[in-house]
């Protein structure tokens, strides 16, 4: 019965966490179709993901609370939104969301640095191949002037690896975290949101749509999800993202990603995807020895 339960709960979790990629997808075309500063569009999206997961906070009965874990989690996901709204301004939405990819390279990158973990060959092989990915958005990011946001989706990257970090950490609190990154993003953000005259529809709506289904929804079915998926089949799942990104921008808003950028997202995806399979297999073949 217990092993019933355990599987019921694996699918359930496995579902929210594919639906909150679904959600995440939908990022870089409504930033491309608010003509607003980044900031003031990060700002904006989170007044509105606030309303959403202090909704679920007061449902579910999820206690607002503050420890040094909570606040790191919180910078990191704060860290995660404004790089990536900078940089979907700042290169194509393809370059942005494909960089933010290599948060699982660098999860391994930092487990090795501050918790002394020591990667494996299969470990290094992935950064490999994935660097080499990450060198073909560089290279073309300087023909097509992309450089600065390829930069700063990288390091957003770099953040989210921090938010997969701190979930499992003492007396962290995926929910608190997101609650409190969202409120930092909404004061920094203000400064520029105040100075916008462009209020179109299509700019509030899109604006609505980010808030309430990209970020407020999306990270709460993340935070369920994880509870009771596995790190690797999370990691497989949330692959659809950086692939359905750039298609909705290109379907929709009509943006052209380079050669080199799109040989380079099969580089980055594929290393990520592959290293994620390899090690599953790993793990369920030395299970069953």
């Amino acid at each position: 019965m217990e092993q019933e339960i355990t599987a019921a709960q694996r699918r359930r979790g496995t579902r929210f966490v594919f639906f909150a990629a679904l959600l995440y997808s939908i990022g870089g075309l409504c930033i491309k179709l608010i003509p607003w500063n980044a900031m003031s569009i990060n700002s904006a999206r989170n007044m509105v993901a606030l309303v959403v997961v202090g909704g679920y906070m007061l449902l579910s009965r999820h206690r607002l609370r503050m420890s040094r874990w909570i606040a790191l989690g919180a910078l990191s996901v704060c860290g995660t939104t404004v790089l990536y709204s900078l940089s979907n301004k700042l290169t194509t939405a393809a370059n942005a969301i494909v960089l933010q990819f290599t948060a699982p390279i660098f999860v391994i990158l930092l487990n090795a640095v501050f918790w002394r973990k020591r990667p494996g060959k299969l470990d290094l092989a992935a950064c490999a191949v994935v660097v080499s990915g990450v060198v073909c958005f560089f290279l073309d990011g300087l023909a097509m002037g992309g450089m600065l946001g390829n930069a700063l989706a990288l390091l957003s990257g770099l953040c989210y690896a921090g938010v997969f970090l701190l979930n499992d950490l003492p007396d962290a609190d995926p929910v608190c975290s997101v609650f409190w990154a969202e409120v930092i993003s909404i004061i920094i953000g203000l400064p520029f949101l105040v100075r916008e005259t462009c209020f179109t529809t299509t700019a509030i709506v899109s604006v609505v749509v980010l808030g309430a289904f990209q970020v407020g929804l999306g990270y709460v079915m993340m935070c369920i999800g994880l509870r009771t998926t596995p790190a690797v089949t999370a990691a497989l799942i949330t692959g659809i993202e950086p692939i359905l990104n750039p298609i909705w921008v290109a379907v929709f808003y009509g943006e052209r990603v380079g050669t080199l950028a799109l040989v380079g997202a099969v580089i980055v995806v594929a290393g990520v995807v592959g290293y994620n399979v390899l090690k599953s297999r790993r793990e369920q073949h030395a299970r069953s020895v």
